[in-house]
């Protein structure tokens, strides 16, 4: 099944994520790796990055995969607009389906269509209420990204933002285990009870996300915690 397949591979990728912290000093060495899983776990892809800001949205530091990814940001940064500021600054996921057809960030766009992007996503990474950049993925043909993708993208967000979040304290180490143990761990859930609305609606993955998530939204509730509650009144789990 596609969502069984999506948490074995976000399981290498958490586990990959987790050495990264204790085996790297500076979470700057770390983020070029998060960097690289995040294109080789995204096939449409040609490249990926992460920045980071500071509270004035001055940038202070980043990680390219390659020069298409590094120039398209430098441009963000000197033109002052880009999804990526967007994201930082709403705490909200910007996707660009097409640079050549999209008029929010005007003059970035058609910088970016010319130096050969034509979709992106770009994604904040929040820890503690606090965002501290965001991490991207580049593509050089329009619709390269679908909400799956987005959903992958998100997961290596929030974990690239725990590490380097945690990675400032003393006990970085054992804050990040257990924080990508327990997003892992509510990822798997989220996708049983996906699977477990696929077949009771019959309906795809993109879908059955949906209804949870609008059901999430409804009561106010994580969508872990709905998704629990879901397989919970699975008949096969009464026995």
């Amino acid at each position: 099944m596609h969502t069984e397949s999506s948490a074995m591979e976000l399981t290498a990728v958490f586990a990959r994520i987790q050495n990264m912290l204790l085996s790297q000093e500076h979470a700057t060495a770390a983020v070029h790796q998060l960097a690289q899983v995040a294109q080789a776990l995204i096939p449409a892809a040609a490249g990926a990055g992460v920045s980071r800001f500071d509270d004035q949205g001055t940038r202070t530091s980043t990680a390219a995969t390659d020069r298409l990814v590094e120039a398209a940001d430098v441009l963000q940064y000197e033109m002052g607009q880009g999804p990526c500021l967007s994201a930082w600054a709403t705490e909200s996921l910007q996707r660009v389906n097409d640079t050549t057809d999209d008029d929010r960030w005007p003059a970035w766009c058609v910088a970016a269509a010319a130096s050969g992007i034509l979709s992106m996503i770009s994604v904040p990474m929040v820890f503690q209420d606090r965002c501290l950049g965001a991490m991207k993925v580049y593509a050089t043909v329009g619709d390269a990204f679908t909400d799956h993708e987005e959903r992958q993208l998100g997961l290596l967000a929030a974990a690239a933002a725990t590490l380097l979040g945690a990675a400032q304290t003393t006990d970085a180490p054992q804050r990040l285990s257990a924080a990508l143990q327990t997003g892992l761990e509510d990822r798997q859930t989220i996708d049983r009870a996906t699977g477990m609305l696929m077949e009771q609606r019959a309906t795809d993955p993109d879908d059955a996300h949906c209804l949870l998530l609008t059901a999430a939204r409804a009561q106010g509730r994580p969508m872990a915690e709905v998704a629990r509650q879901i397989l919970q009144r699975r008949p096969d789990s009464q026995g």
